[in-house]
Order: structure tokens, then sequence, then C-alpha cells
């Protein structure tokens, strides 16, 4: 049953958020979105979340903690509806839904991705997965534009079954992705990378569109395995700062296949990685940011 309050309230994104082409100058990001405190629909079923409204606050009934939360209804721009865990448990997240925050959520060992988030104007804030299992162990993935990933917190991803990333996007039967805001994040003991990042013509993707404009600010990244913690391939004007790189791949951030008009300042670096950023040719255009090292 779901019961809603009488009270209103309206949550607003302070953000400016660019559709701009790809050529264009990065976004500015505002404080984010101003989040209500109070539920005003508590649903016990997944089929009661079809009738939620713009602007609702929508909390889980304890009968959903054991499955997988799936996101199909969304707000408006200016009205989204937030999912708010509370701290509470579910097995996974699957978001397919524009203008929409989803927020407290606990996740441990869910089936892999932990969460994966497709559409426009999505916010993903202060939820945490832990050991996430089976498919290739992925922590969190995003396909869509004007997304926002923060404060999260992915650990224990394994390479058991494939190459389990922290966070990871591509463009193939998958929409390329824009404006992408990925900030205070905490990427923890992960077996592959905590950012892996394809656009639509790195010769896996369908070739339609464009991957540009991602922010990586602020992050702790983790890197076991793999011979870097962040890896672009086809992902134009990407802004790499204040990130804190741990462990000792060989580098912090690889730059491939045209990932031009890159800006990368700020990061600490862990005495344990050899060079901070590894660049191919055709990815030096427009490229501001510590000397390269070597090959991505």
């Amino acid at each position: 049953m779901i019961s809603r309050s009488v009270a209103g309230f309206t949550a607003v994104l302070a953000t400016a958020l660019c559709t701009c082409p790809a050529h264009a100058a990065r976004p500015t990001y505002g404080a984010g979105p101003a989040i209500p405190a109070t539920c005003t629909v508590r649903a016990t079923s997944q089929r009661q979340l079809a009738s939620v409204q713009p602007g609702d606050v929508v909390c889980l009934g304890a009968e959903l903690a054991k499955s997988r939360l799936k996101i199909t209804k969304g707000g408006t721009a200016d009205k989204p509806i937030t999912y708010d865990g509370k701290g509470g448990s579910v097995d996974g997240i699957t978001v397919e839904a524009d203008n929409v925050i989803v927020m407290n959520y606990t996740m441990n060992q869910p089936q892999a991705p932990g969460i994966e988030i497709t559409g426009n104007n999505i916010t993903l804030q202060n939820n945490t997965v832990t050991k996430p299992v089976k498919g290739d162990g992925d922590g969190i993935r995003f396909f869509g534009s004007h997304l926002r990933i923060l404060h999260n917190t992915v650990s224990g991803t394994s390479n058991r079954n494939g190459h389990a990333d922290c966070m990871q996007t591509f463009a193939s039967d998958t929409p390329a992705s824009q404006d992408v805001l990925i900030e205070g994040n905490r990427c923890e003991k992960i077996d592959n990378m905590g950012l892996m990042a394809e656009g639509p013509n790195d010769g896996e993707g369908d070739g339609k569109g464009h991957s540009d404009h991602f922010t990586i600010r602020g992050n702790y990244y983790e890197t076991l395995k793999a011979s870097q913690a962040l890896m672009f391939e086809d992902i134009q004007y990407a802004t790499i700062s204040d990130n804190e790189f741990a462990a000792a791949p060989t580098k912090a951030i690889g730059l491939a296949i045209h990932s031009t008009n890159a800006h990368v300042s700020g990061n600490k670096v862990s005495s344990g990685i050899r060079y901070e950023v590894g660049i191919d040719s055709s990815s030096r255009k427009g490229y501001e940011g510590p000397t390269p090292g070597g090959q991505p």
C-alpha cells in the first residue's frame, strides 16, 4: 500500500547543465539537487512504484529489501523523483528513467553491476556497493547525459568472472554519455579499474554520437590488478582533478583513441605508480597536464 503525505514539497536541481556540442567548453556544475528529507510515498512492492509522481520522495518497505530495485518512473527537470533508501538494503539497482535522484542504498554482494543507470538528469548519491557478484563484477555502470555520481562507495570488486571495474560506461548497444560529474566517490580494493570509459568510436562502439565532458574530481581510487586506475577511449573533454590514486598500477590515467582535450591537475599519486598519465598520439590534441610518462 502507498501512503502519501498531505504536505507538499519542491525539489529543484541547482545545477546548470550543458546541452552544447562536444567542441564547446565543459559544463559548470552547481551544488547539486536540494533533496527533501521527508518521505511522501512508501512503497511495499515493485508494482506500486509505477504510480509515483514528479516531486515525490519514495521510500521502500522492508518487503523490497531482498530484491533488485527497478526504477522506470522519472519526474521532470524541476521536480525529479527521489528514491531514498534511508540506509536500507536492496539487491542491486537498475534505473531506466529521466530526472531521478537515487540515494542512501546499501548493497552487499548484489548481482553485477551493483547499480546501472540509463537516462538523463540522474543523480546517484551516497550509495554503497560491496563485492558485486557474477557478470563482469562491475560496481556501477552509467549511460546517458547530465549524470551526477556523488559520494558513493564501491569496494571489493573481483576479476574472477570478468574485468571488475568500480565504474564503467560504453556505447555499443547503450547511449553515449555526456556531461558526467563523478565527484567524492571511493573505489576501494578494486581488481580492475576505478573508471573504464569508452565512447562510441573506440572500435567496439556503435559509432552513434559522442561521449564527452566528463569531470572526475575529488575521488579515491585503489586499483589492485589493472595497469591504470582510469582509462578513457574516445572520450573528449575530460577534466581529472584533485583525485587520490592509491596502490601501484603502472599509471594513474590512460588517454587513448582520440580522447582529446583532457585537462589533468592537482591529483595525489601513490609512490608505487610509475607515472600519472599515459597518452597515445591521437589523444594529444588539447591536452593540458603533467608530462605524460608513456603509452596509455
